[in-house]
């Protein structure tokens, strides 16, 4: 078995690097390829800063990235307190050669495994040598002078640019949950929304503000428009929501599937003077969502 180990949040195009690297030494050697991954996420088993812990893909989707990448298999181990007190020699022994037969591990260009944090890698690069185990070295992969990470693609969610996110990660950043009934503020005003409630409260969800989405309903792509935060012309609520007009769309989806895929930040979220004035601001979201949406 071919090879690479790690959490791979985002599968982003750093990732996808070390995958594509896997899948052609797999297929040269005509041996399975595979993702040896963990979860949940270390911090929040170790209590590491838990509280602040947002990933970018919930389980589900981490698997999909990576199989869409050609990786034959993903396999989830369990990330536990007992787990996590393996030495790197253990984790390599009991763990990729005993248990899953691999040959050859393939990893990132500041990639560690094991306790020992402060380990070089070269010198885990050593241990696994001395096991019998070939080790592959991908480098960093740079985009217009950027190191890609999936830190620095939270960073860039965190602050709105969402569009930017996107180039890192090689895909459109998705959130996924369950439609909510709300108040019906938005279907007072001609533009209905789906409140939903997010599958995963962990995963990261971009900058208050208003957003040029697509989203998936009844197996189906439609256009919209996405607002996250707190609604301050409508209510005087402290619950931070993430709602979406869907474009050209009527049917009744409470308690549906509904997934959102963010493609660019049209504003921030604003204070109106009126009702009136918002609505109007909406009328000019949309078009310039359906323009956004309609040139990709």
């Amino acid at each position: 078995m071919i090879a690479a180990t790690g959490f791979f949040d985002g599968v982003h195009k750093g990732h996808r690097k070390v995958l594509e690297t896997v899948s052609t030494i797999a297929s040269e050697k005509k041996e399975e390829s595979a993702v040896i991954t963990f979860w949940p996420h270390p911090r929040t088993v170790l209590q590491q800063d838990a509280g602040d812990l947002r990933l970018l893909n919930t389980i589900e989707e981490k698997k999909r990235l990576i199989e869409s990448a050609g990786i034959d298999r993903t396999i989830v181990i369990p990330f536990t307190r007992q787990f996590s007190a393996l030495s790197t020699e253990e984790f390599l022994k009991q763990y990729l050669i005993d248990m899953y037969g691999v040959s050859t591990l393939v990893i990132g260009y500041d990639h560690r495994l094991g306790k020992n944090v402060n380990q070089s890698q070269q010198d885990m690069i050593a241990i696994a040598n001395g096991l019998g185990l070939e080790v592959v070295r991908c480098n960093e992969f740079i985009m217009d002078g950027d190191i890609i990470s999936s830190t620095k693609i939270r960073n860039l969610l965190s602050n709105g640019s969402v569009k930017r996110a996107n180039e890192f990660l090689g895909y459109e950043y998705m959130l996924g949950g369950v439609v909510l009934r709300g108040n019906g503020l938005g279907k007072g005003l001609g533009f209905p929304t789906a409140n939903i409630g997010l599958y995963n409260p962990l995963k990261a969800v971009p900058q208050d503000g208003v957003y040029a989405v697509k989203v998936k309903v009844l197996d189906q792509w439609k256009q919209g428009i996405c607002n996250i935060g707190l609604r301050p012309t409508l209510t005087d609520s402290s619950n931070r929501v993430i709602e979406t007009h869907i474009l050209d769309f009527s049917e009744e989806i409470y308690g549906l599937d509904l997934e959102i895929r963010f493609l660019e930040k049209l504003r921030p979220e604003c204070k109106f003077s009126s009702r009136t004035e918002l609505v109007e601001q909406m009328c000019a979201d949309t078009e310039k969502a359906r323009r956004i949406i309609s040139s990709l």
